[in-house]
């Protein structure tokens, strides 16, 4: 499709008129597929546009939040990912972003949703939503609580039981679904990482689990199967 002819005033239904015209049918095949991880594939609401070309659109459109909150109405995932780089984070309350992260269907919005929008958010807003999201029967919201507890392990967070957090890793894992599966796994590999105490029993859990222990990776990269990803981190660490 010919590239419609950027206008920086741009209605909603011209900004969705652009991606369609960036869309790619290599990336939309690569979208609906089905992640290494089991996590879902992308639906048919989407134009295949790739990242670079989604974050030179927000580079040309600039900081827009109420364009952006309607793109995001839209459920197109490429719009999605735009309205993210779009939006101004802190004027979302905690309750928008609550229904933002369950509507999050796809694992680079939801990812993108959380390095963009929620990181930014004042500690006790995302510490009351972390737990919140992490008792939740919702994959995504659990998967956004998990993510919450992972990302401050890893700064340096000694502020949580690690054998309650391993406990409910071992029992809850296997049978999570798969897009709360994958931060679960990030937070078992960063007590492992993190905390020497308790890395034999994470690689334990890791070996028991087995998740992510046939991922295709490429060469130089560090699979996330947890007892190579804690082994070589913390070789890195020295």
């Amino acid at each position: 499709m010919r590239a419609v002819p950027y206008n920086p005033r741009m209605t909603v239904k011209e900004v969705l008129a652009q991606l369609e015209s960036l869309g790619d049918e290599a990336r939309r095949k690569y979208n609906t597929r089905t992640g290494p991880d089991g996590t879902p594939g992308a639906g048919d609401n989407q134009f295949g546009v790739k990242t670079g070309d989604i974050r030179a659109l927000a580079k040309k459109i600039k900081t827009n939040h109420e364009l952006a909150l309607q793109l995001w109405k839209t459920g197109n995932l490429d719009a999605q990912l735009l309205a993210i780089l779009l939006m101004k984070a802190k004027q979302l309350s905690a309750k928008e972003l609550d229904k933002m992260v369950r509507e999050a269907r796809f694992g680079w919005v939801a990812d993108w949703l959380q390095s963009h929008i929620i990181k930014e958010q004042p500690p006790e807003v995302k510490d009351s939503l972390r737990e919140k999201w992490m008792k939740d029967k919702d994959g995504w919201a659990a998967r956004a609580g998990w993510h919450l507890t992972a990302s401050r392990i890893n700064q340096g967070d000694d502020g949580f039981d690690a054998t309650a957090l391993l406990d409910r890793i071992e029992k809850e894992m296997p049978k999570a679904k798969p897009e709360t599966k994958w931060t679960m796994n990030n937070t078992l590999a960063a007590i492992g990482i993190k905390h020497a105490a308790y890395r034999k029993r994470a690689i334990a859990i890791g070996e028991k689990i087995g998740l992510c222990k046939n991922w295709p990776m490429s060469k130089g990269c560090t699979i996330p199967y947890a007892p190579i990803w804690i082994n070589e981190m913390v070789k890195r660490q020295g």
